[in-house]
Parts: C-alpha cells; sequence; structure tokens
C-alpha cells in the first residue's frame, strides 16, 4: 500500500502539468481572449473586447460552413478508404511481407514524404497543359479530364490523400494481423473455418481496437488538412477546396481578421473536444459491459 500511495502522488506530475501550462496554458488564454476581441496585426498587443462578436460572424459566414462540410466529408472519405485499402493489403500481402520484411520499408516511402511536397508534385503531374498525366491522356484517348477543375477536384484530393496514408494503415494493421497468435487460427483451421471465415470470424474482431484508432487518427488527420491541399489547389474555385485549416489561414493572414480567425479555431476546438469526450464515453461504456 506504501509503494501505491507513493506512486499516486500529485507531485510526481508535477513536471508535466508545468510544462502542459507553460506551452499549451498561456497560448490558449491568449487565443481566448482574442476570440472575444476586436483585433488586427496592428491592434495585435492592445485588443478591444467585444463580446460574441467574432464567433457571430464566423456562424453567419457561410463559407465556414461550407468549409466544415469540406473538411467533414474529406476526412470521413480519406479516413474509410485508408484503411479499408490498408487491411487488404495487410492481409493479403501478410505472407510476403512475412518473407521479405524489407519490401515494407518500400511501401512506408509515400508518407515520407512531406504532405506540401506531394502537393507540389501531384501539382505538376496534373498540370493541363506541362503535366504528364493529361499528355498521356490525350495521347492515348484523345481527351483527358481536367483534374483540378471544380466537378472533379475533390476526388482528385481524396485519392492523392487515400494514396499517401494508405501505407499509415497498412503499418497498424499488419502489426495487429501479425501479433494474432497462431494457436487461434490454427484451432479455428481444425474446427473447419476457411479463410474467409477465419478473417471474419477470428481475425477481424481482435483487430478491432486497432481499426477504431487508425480510423480515429486518420479522421482527425484529414478534417485539419491544410498543406498538400493549399499548395495543390488553395482554396479552390469558389472556394470548393476549402478546409477548416484554410479557412482560419485566409482569416488570419489574408483578411488580417485575428479575431474571428481565433473563433473559428476555438470552434473547432470545441467541436474536436466534444467528439475526444463521446468516444472516451463510449469506451468507458464498451469497457463496463
Amino acid at each position: 500500500m506504501r509503494i501505491g500511495r507513493q506512486y499516486e502522488n500529485p507531485v510526481l506530475a508535477a513536471p508535466m502539468v508545468l510544462f502542459l501550462l507553460a506551452f499549451l496554458g498561456f497560448p490558449a488564454v491568449v487565443d481566448v481572449i482574442y476570440g472575444f476581441s476586436e483585433v488586427s496585426f496592428e491592434t495585435l498587443r492592445s485588443p478591444r473586447l467585444s463580446g460574441f462578436d467574432n464567433y457571430r460572424q464566423v456562424l453567419a459566414d457561410g463559407e465556414f460552413w461550407q468549409a466544415a462540410l469540406f473538411s467533414l466529408k474529406f476526412g470521413l472519405l480519406t479516413a474509410v478508404l485508408e484503411c479499408f485499402f490498408g487491411l487488404f493489403l495487410a492481409v493479403y500481402l501478410s505472407p510476403l511481407l512475412e518473407k521479405r520484411s524489407w519490401l515494407l520499408a518500400i511501401l512506408m516511402m509515400p508518407m515520407m514524404v512531406a504532405p506540401a511536397m506531394v502537393g507540389l508534385m501531384y501539382r505538376l503531374v496534373l498540370h493541363e497543359f506541362v503535366g504528364p498525366l493529361p499528355y498521356y491522356f490525350y495521347l492515348w484517348f484523345g481527351d483527358s479530364p481536367a483534374f483540378l477543375d471544380p466537378d472533379n477536384v475533390f476526388t482528385t484530393l481524396v485519392t492523392i490523400e487515400t494514396l499517401q496514408w494508405t501505407p499509415f494503415a497498412l503499418l497498424l494493421f499488419y502489426a495487429a494481423y501479425r501479433s494474432i497468435p497462431v494457436e487461434t487460427r490454427e484451432a479455428a483451421r481444425v474446427d473447419g473455418a476457411r479463410s474467409w471465415r477465419l478473417f471474419w470470424y477470428i481475425e477481424l474482431p481482435q483487430m478491432l481496437p486497432v481499426l477504431a484508432i487508425a480510423f480515429f487518427i486518420r479522421f482527425i488527420d484529414g478534417f485539419r488538412v491544410f498543406d498538400n491541399i493549399f499548395v495543390l489547389t488553395g482554396s479552390g474555385a469558389g472556394g470548393s477546396t476549402t478546409s477548416m485549416s484554410i479557412y482560419i489561414y485566409l482569416a488570419f493572414f489574408k483578411l488580417g481578421n485575428i479575431g474571428k480567425a481565433v473563433a473559428a479555431s476555438m470552434l473547432l476546438f470545441l467541436a474536436a473536444f466534444a467528439l475526444l469526450a463521446a468516444v472516451g464515453r463510449l469506451r468507458r461504456r464498451g469497457s463496463t459491459a
């Protein structure tokens, strides 16, 4: 009991608490003040309190809701596709990767590239006049789709994001798949379970926690996407590719409306906090059930 009480001593958590207060607490307080103030670059040191005006401007702005809808669709769709293809590749390539583990390093290469560099690369590859992909479409089929026009740009961005980050899901799912005990598989095969039933009833349920974690991580990353989209298309024609991060960036740096940008970021933080709280509550209910 004495050892347990020693580890429960709150003094041991003091360094971490002080670190969080120093590096997160002060910026959070500044953001709260700026969110309720009329502030620009000229009045950065002397903001004038304006109540909820910034939040009312953001909530009444149609571009904000358009950006929120874009980020939500983009985050959900890319997370689903990345988890689906990552799971498929992890199971399908498992025998090959077990014999030649060095292939896993090659498969991980797309996620090692900075997203901004990926956006720049695809900007050149898909360029309507100088891009090699439209050139070969014209050469072979006589026509080429405009990959970055408002009708096709969302599909293009989802495809690029999925290609870059499916290796992340593959890595997690392959590790989870290989961690399933061999005895479990052998016992199921002795009972007559075929490959599909073995995967569906034995392997997949044991991988569900990893699937949920990977989906949640990729959804958050897709929802807050900024650099590759900003480099590739910017805010897009008519704001068609404006994500929440791009919306906040434009409000802050292009319009100089710091209060509105901070208010939008605080709304995004509150939404993320509510989502995390809901996931935590579901997790506790599942553990106690």
